[in-house]
């Protein structure tokens, strides 16, 4: 399906009215009729989640799919074509969905510096160059993840506590585990 926006879609798009969450928001943006489900993942935790998501915008009228419609169409003046026997789906997963490497602060570091130079090195460059510093010289996980807090809480003045907690969780699936003591 390659999506593109309606009416309802761009009301919901100018300033002033904002119904939907920043996610269905992005998604409504990038729907142009030329994306498709593969290029929305990423914004999700799970394909699953996206499709989910796409699927409900399309319900709530925010979205619609002008190859179905004509498909639609010409179904009605064509015969009823027999069912296909069921087939197993194939699942893509991206860089974006899982993290199979090895958890480790040098990991959780790099990405930090990724959020830093992102989010912040244009809109702040001093609290940027503040953040940097600081991974520099984290050496334990108690001081990556007081990095990592402060950073989550500028991101989430900035882009909303949805963007802000979908970082913590990226993060938590990078870091180490805390070492138990007996």
């Amino acid at each position: 399906m390659f999506p593109t926006k309606t009416d309802k879609a761009r009301d919901e798009l100018q300033g002033g009215q904002r119904t939907l969450s920043q996610r269905e928001r992005a998604l409504l943006l990038m729907a142009d009729g030329r994306r498709s489900l593969t290029d929305f993942s990423p914004l999700f935790a799970s394909h699953g989640e996206a499709e989910q998501t796409l699927m409900t915008l399309v319900e709530r009228g925010y979205l619609h799919d002008p190859k179905a419609a004509e498909a639609a169409a010409v179904a009605e003046a064509a015969p009823a074509p027999q069912p296909a026997p069921a087939v197993e789906p194939i699942h893509v997963s991206t860089a974006a969905d899982t993290f199979d490497g090895k958890r480790s602060l040098a990991t959780t570091r790099m990405f930090l510096f990724d959020i830093c130079e992102r989010m912040f090195v244009r809109r702040d460059p001093r609290f940027a160059l503040q953040m940097r510093d600081a991974l520099r010289e984290a050496r334990d996980r108690e001081a990556m993840l007081t990095i990592a807090a402060l950073m989550l809480t500028e991101v989430e003045k900035t882009a909303g506590t949805e963007r802000a907690e979908s970082l913590r969780e990226r993060i938590d699936r990078l870091l180490p585990p805390a070492e138990v003591v007996h």
